[in-house]
Formats: structure tokens, C-alpha cells, sequence
């Protein structure tokens, strides 16, 4: 999510390249198909197993402007969103998401009783603009921790199916409860107390999950660290945090090469270490404690809160300077839960997976859009780009698979994926970088022809903003909508309404925020705005849209070159040159000469030039 999320598919001005035709775009998306399905001559389409691909628009249509897939009767009436909207009394999804922006605490009142979130006190009201909508105050005088919420599938449903030591393992909701519970009593008896931040530096395992939701319901603060950084990256998290304690593991495998993890956290100076051990030989400092022996006897209490007491900690990218440091309260998780449910349409007995970590929006995201609907979370314990995860997802019944677009990459150029009966997920969702079509043509057919739900956030949205829908046609990488109870407008330079120019979202929403603790959020977010009719929030994309199609992300404002007056993205100049088929990294700069350079990594595979 953040800026690298953007699925991006620009228009090319005119002065930069000639925009490619169709017949190399349907031959190049031929070209790919070619090693496992056959053409109908006589239809036009290709065939993927026993499921028709539709391949050639009508005359004069651009491929990326023709749906790869649209939804029948019968899948739309099946729809949470199908569901709202007959609850609410609109008859189509354009209607509903403009009830749901002209009627905002509404909607979000029927979101909020659709999740079933648990209150210790119910909110007095669901929305207070006294201060304006920079400084909304959600669900005023409500009790809460928001970890209840995940808990209220039946006990015995299945909450967890993960991967350990090559085997399948599954929790029920009771079971994870009971592990929640016993790490918020370690948490009290080691003398860590309610609003102590406590780190959270492992891969995306079970025990990553447990000490999320046990460190929220003792009424502690997660900080959310990526398993991949550095040792200094992790020493900056830490001390804008004033993390007190961070859980981390011995060591993690990915792609059969052992990495360390506690090593990281002992040269990062980290504090004391809960370290899941794994059979790695390290030596632990004084004071540090292996899980076993940190996790104690529950049952307990959840700490109740306010909506606005902090629940996470987490981080922007940080490219320049220390990342913006993004609070979470206990109102966040509503807004992941809620675009969830709607446009994810994920429903009780759904298996969801999404190779993440905790250090990253999507790890938190997966836990409460999961377990607040009612569904299963699936983990994987190693790298997704091989053939086992593709195994895990078939045997453990994925039904929804959230993918970054490098990854379907990887599978394309291994084939790795393909012949693996994938016939339990109903869609994909797509976010954390740029997407091309013909990725996300090939990812469809994978699944015998189902949509991809291209999904665009942040850390500081709680989720997205922008988004396609189970209920609208798809379009390969294409958002079709604002999400619901939010909504955007495209400016350009002269701040008019354009179907080509900056990004705006128009607030309130939960799961907005409303600080930082390491900038000025009014400077971030609201300083210096164009005038308009309506409040503004800066968002810093810049996007276009198809009337009729959807939306098209064209990059980051701030990521810009202004070539003899043209403004123009960096990822346009790359998305050419990564359209050639013939590079599998691509990286464009501005030079002192105002021309564009690409450097590219020469792709070889399958489908490259090796």
C-alpha cells in the first residue's frame, strides 16, 4: 500500500513513446498463454483448461479497456455488498457508494453492525464533526478493545490454517483465543504494563499473529518491524516507538537459505527479546526470554480503551529520512475489516491468505479482515515464488489469495503455478506495487477465470482508498471505484476536476489518521490544498480515469519529471520499458539534461530473452 502499492497502468503522453498497439498487447498476452492453452479459431479466445479467456475486444477497444471478467446474476446476489445495498434500499453499486459517502455515519453504522464489533460501552454517536474533518471523533463515548471483535465466529470454526515443519496445522477460534490470552498474561507478569509498546520482527508465522492480538489485548502498543530489514532500520523503529520489548524468532528459512533474526535485533541494541525458537543455535543476552517461557495462563481481561487509544505503531516506507510514524487506534482495524467484507467480499468460512508481515499495512490487514469476518487466516512459513506455496494454497482451500504483483511475475516466468487445481479461489486482490495486464490476465487463468480486486491504500488510510469489487466488471489492473464511506477526486495543475491529474480524497472516513508522531499531520496531509467545493486530504498519487472503465494509477506526485512541459511519471517511462517483455526490473531517474534514463535487468525465463 503507500505509494508502492499503486497497480499502474498510465497513459503514455505522446511525446514519450508511441502508445503500443493492441495487436502487440494480444500478441505479447498470446505469446504468454501459448505453453499451456490453445486458440478456438474460430471464437477467438484462448482456452485455459475448461474455461474460455475472453482475449479481443470489439474493434477500435483497447485491451485494457475491455473486462477479463464480469459478474453473473448469481455471484452478484450472493455479495455482501448485494447484501447492504438491499438493506439499504439502492439498486445498484454506483448508488450505494454515493449513499455511503452523502450519508457517512450512516454507513458506517451498518458496517459496524454487519462486523458485529464488541463494545464494553456502546458509542453515544457514530460520528462528531465538532472540530472539523481533520480531527473527526468516531464512535464518541464508546469502551473497547478491538481484539473481542476477531472472536466472535463460533468457537470450534477453523481461524488459523498454517504451514509448519511441512505440515498442515489448523486452530479453531477457541484455540487461538486461548494462545492470545496466555501471551497478554505473559505480557502482565513479565511487568510490561497497558500502553507499552512491545515490537513485533518475525516472518508472518502463527506466533506472529498470537503476540499481535496478545500485545493489543493487554492493552499494550505493536510495532510493526519487517522481517527483511537492516539492523539500523530496526534501531529507528525502535527508538521512535520507545519500543519496551520485541518479539523476533532464532532465525527464519526463505527459499531454503537461513537468515538471522535475533542477531538483526542484537545489533540494532533492541531491548528485551521474546524469541520463538526455531532450532537455530544463538545465544540469548540477559533479560532475554524464549516464547515458552514468556507466554503464561489465561484466561484474562481484555484492557479496554477508547477509540482513539494507540493499538500499533506502524511506518511508512522511509526511502528519505526516518519513515512517518503512523499511529493505530482501535477503530483502525474497522476500516480493514470493512473493505474486507465489502470489497473483498469475505464471508465466514472463507480461507484467506496474503503473504505479508507485520511490518508491512497488509499483515495487520489480513488478521482483522479475516478474523473480524469470521473467516480463516491461511500462513505460509517460507518464500511464496515456488511451487510449495502454490501446494499450500490448493490443500489448505484458499479462497481468496492476495498477491504482489513481483510475485505473480516469478510465477510466470517458472511456470511454477501452472497445473495446480486452484479451483477453491474465487478471486484475487492485488496491491504493494505496480501491476501489468498481462500479469494479471495470467494470474485469472490460474484459477480457471476469476477477478483480480486491484486494491490501492495506506498505512494512514487503514486500509484503501481506490479498489475494484466482486460486483463490477474487471478490468486487468484497473480500479473501478472509491471505496466505500470514501471518496476522491483528480485535480489538475489548475485545480479543476480532470479525468488526468493529482489524486485527492475527500475525508471523513475511519481509519483516516489524524497524527503522526514524528511530523506535523496538518503539513502532511492538509497544508496548501487547491480550493474546492468540498474538504480536501492530500493523498500524493496521481491517477487517470476511463470514463466507463475505472481508474488507472500513474504514480507518485512527488515521483514526477517535467520533460519539455509534459508532466511525467517515473513509472510511466518504466511501465513502457517493462512492457517489452524483455526486463524483469526497470528503474527510470531525471538527469541534469531533463532527459529520462531507464536501466533495466535483463529478464530470463520462460518468457524473456534467455
Amino acid at each position: 500500500m503507500t505509494h508502492d502499492s499503486v497497480a499502474e497502468v498510465p497513459k503514455i503522453p505522446r511525446r514519450v513513446v508511441a502508445p503500443t498497439s493492441a495487436i502487440l498487447v494480444l500478441a505479447s498476452i498470446w505469446a504468454i498463454y501459448r505453453p499451456y492453452g490453445r486458440q478456438n479459431e474460430e471464437s477467438g479466445r484462448c482456452l485455459v483448461g475448461v474455461r474460455y479467456i475472453e482475449l479481443v475486444p470489439p474493434r477500435g477497444v483497447p485491451v485494457t479497456d475491455y473486462p477479463a471478467w464480469q459478474p453473473n446474476p448469481n455471484e452478484y446476489a450472493a455479495t455482501n455488498i448485494a447484501a447492504l445495498a438491499q438493506r439499504v434500499g439502492v439498486s445498484s453499486y454506483e448508488a450505494l457508494h454515493q449513499w455511503s459517502v452523502d450519508h457517512r455515519a450512516e454507513f458506517w453504522a451498518e458496517a459496524i453492525a454487519d462486523l458485529g464489533v464488541v463494545f464494553q460501552t456502546p458509542p453515544a454517536d457514530i460520528l462528531d464533526l465538532a472540530n472539523g474533518v481533520e480531527h473527526p471523533a468516531w464512535l464518541p463515548g464508546a469502551r473497547l478493545n478491538i481484539v473481542e471483535s476477531c472472536f466472535t465466529a463460533p468457537p470450534d470454526a477453523i481461524a488459523v490454517v498454517h504451514r509448519r515443519d511441512g505440515r498442515l496445522l489448523r486452530l479453531t477460534y477457541a484455540e487461538l483465543l486461548a494462545q492470545v490470552q496466555g501471551f497478554a498474561a505473559g505480557f502482565a507478569e513479565s511487568g510490561l504494563r497497558p500502553g507499552d509498546a512491545v515490537a513485533i520482527a518475525m516472518p508472518m508465522l502463527l506466533e506472529a499473529v498470537v503476540a499481535y492480538l496478545g500485545i493489543i489485548h493487554a492493552g499494550g502498543v505493536v510495532v510493526s518491524i519487517a522481517d527483511s530489514f537492516a539492523p539500523d532500520e530496526i534501531t529507528t523503529r525502535l527508538r521512535i516507538a520507545n519500543a519496551k520489548a520485541i518479539v523476533t524468532q532464532d532465525a527464519m528459512v526463505r527459499a531454503g537459505r537461513t537468515l538471522p533474526m535475533f542477531a538483526k535485533v542484537v545489533a540494532a541494541d533492541g531491548p528485551m527479546a521474546i524469541v520463538v525458537p526455531t532450532g537455530a543455535d544463538v545465544r540469548l543476552r540477559e533479560g532475554d526470554v524464549y516464547w515458552d517461557d514468556f507466554v503464561g495462563s489465561g484466561p484474562v481481561d481484555p484492557v479496554v480503551g477508547t477509540p482513539d487509544t494507540f493499538i500499533n505503531i506502524l511506518f511508512s516506507s522511509g526511502t528519505t529520512g526516518d519513515p512517518k510514524a503512523i499511529p493505530w487506534t482501535h477503530i483502525n482495524p474497522i476500516k480493514a475489516a470493512t473493505d474486507g467484507r465489502y470489497h473483498h467480499d469475505i464471508q465466514p468460512g472463507d480461507v484467506v491468505a496474503w503473504p505479508t508481515n507485520m511490518g508491512w499495512v497488509m499483515g495487520p490487514w489480513l488478521v482483522f479482515a479475516s478474523l473480524m469476518n469470521r473467516a480463516t487466516m491461511a500462513l505460509f512459513d517460507d518464500a511464496p515464488t515456488a511451487r510449495p506455496f502454490g501446494e499450500f494454497v490448493r490443500d489448505a482451500g484458499v479462497t481468496m489469495l492476495g498477491v504482489v504483483p513481483s510475485i505473480v511475475g516469478a510465477w510466470q516466468d517458472s511456470g511454477c503455478m501452472e497445473g495446480l487445481d486452484w479451483s477453491s479461489v474465487r478471486r484475487f486482490s492485488s496491491t504493494g506495487e505496480s501491476s501489468s495486464p498481462d500479469q494479471m490476465v495470467y494470474l485469472m487463468a490460474l484459477a480457471g477465470d476469476v477477478p483480480v480486486i486491484e486494491y490501492c491504500g495506506g498505512t494512514e488510510i487503514g486500509g484503501g482508498y481506490i479498489t475494484s469489487t466482486m460486483v463490477q466488471p474487471s478490468f486487468p489492473s484497473t480500479f473501478t471505484t472509491p471505496t466505500l464511506g470514501l471518496d476522491v477526486v483528480i485535480l489538475d495543475d489548475e485545480g479543476r476536476e480532470a479525468d488526468v491529474g493529482d489524486l485527492y480524497l475527500v475525508p471523513p472516513s475511519i481509519g483516516l489518521s489524524v497524527e503522526l508522531l514524528n511530523r506535523d499531520h496538518h503539513e502532511v496531509y492538509y497544508a496548501d490544498l487547491p480550493e474546492f467545493d468540498r474538504p480536501l486530504r492530500r493523498h500524493g498519487d496521481y491517477f487517470s480515469h476511463v470514463p466507463g472503465v475505472g481508474y488507472r494509477a500513474m504514480g507518485r506526485t512527488d515521483d514526477t519529471m517535467n520533460l519539455g512541459g509534459i508532466k511525467v511519471s517515473s513509472a510511466e517511462i518504466e511501465r513502457v520499458v517493462a512492457d517489452t517483455g524483455l526486463v524483469g526490473e526497470v528503474a527510470a531517474v531525471a538527469t541534469t539534461r531533463r532527459r529520462p534514463v531507464a536501466a533495466g535487468v535483463v529478464r530470463r525465463g520462460r518468457h524473456g530473452v534467455g
